[in-house]
């Protein structure tokens, strides 16, 4: 009778080695991912890779095509810089409102797929080292849509990163058209705030975003390089901290069959 049973341990050393390959704390799902896991993380990635094209063309785009910068990235200099350059007479505010909207809002629906389908996992990872992903969640546990609603509606005014607020409210379970109703009103008030500056800056803010963009290439370098040494640095705690969990789960791992042929 101890064979089937040495059996039924190692067929489950394996399961769980199996189910460790796909359980990578550098990615949100557990198991094996589907293809709503495949094409939501696809979206994002390539959200990032956006981010990172255009990032050498704000500066010199500020001074010179503001609203096409607005469209790119939603950036906040280049909301401020088409507001200027619509109080001097080129463009005009609505224009510049409705830029802000897509440029800001274009990949929003993402994280609220991705808090849909991950939940906490998305929310821990997004969260970082400073654990604020708990936080936020221990106040949706307790408020609901006393927190989540007002959350979206002033996401584009809190000094912490939108993606965590669009991710919470999509594992808190508001609908998708309830999220974008919410997101766009929070847009175009956090868009109004700042084309009301730019618009009221007028001819100085289009002076400095000029200047800007004369230097724009260097800006951009020294941006980029900023950037990359940050990212690479987290990326190398984040790989020594999963190398550690996974070597603390084969320990795990190894231990109970050993438990399991001894018993």
């Amino acid at each position: 009778m101890a064979e089937p049973v040495k059996v039924a341990a190692d067929g489950g050393q394996q399961q769980h080695q199996q189910q460790q390959a796909f359980d990578d704390p550098r990615i949100p799902w557990a198991g094996k991912p589907g293809r709503a896991d495949i094409l939501c993380w696809a979206g994002i990635m390539l959200s990032g890779i956006f981010y990172w094209a255009t990032l050498p063309f704000r500066a010199s785009l500020v001074g010179t095509h503001p609203v096409f910068l607005v469209l790119l990235n939603g950036s906040t200099e280049g909301i401020v810089a088409a507001a200027a350059f619509a109080r001097v007479g080129h463009g005009t505010l609505i224009v510049v409102l409705l830029a802000a909207i897509v440029g800001l809002m274009k990949f929003d629906p993402l994280f609220w797929w991705a808090g849909q389908l991950w939940g906490e996992r998305i929310i821990a990872l997004l969260g970082g080292r400073r654990n604020r992903g708990d936080k936020y969640m221990a106040r949706v546990q307790r408020w609901g849509r006393k927190f989540t609603w007002p959350a979206v509606l002033v996401a584009q005014f809190l000094p912490i990163p939108t993606a965590i607020i669009y991710v919470i409210a999509g594992w808190a379970g508001m609908r998708l058209v309830t999220f974008i109703i919410l997101d766009a009103i929070g847009t175009l008030m956090w868009a109004g705030t700042l084309a009301g500056l730019g618009y009221a800056l007028g001819h100085h803010a289009v002076v400095v975003a000029k200047t800007i963009s004369h230097y724009g290439l260097w800006i951009s370098i020294g941006l980029v390089v900023l950037i990359v040494f940050f990212q690479v640095r987290s990326q190398r705690h984040m790989l020594r901290t999963a190398n550690e969990a996974r070597a603390a789960s084969q320990a795990g791992a190894a231990q109970g069959a050993d438990d399991a042929e001894a018993g």
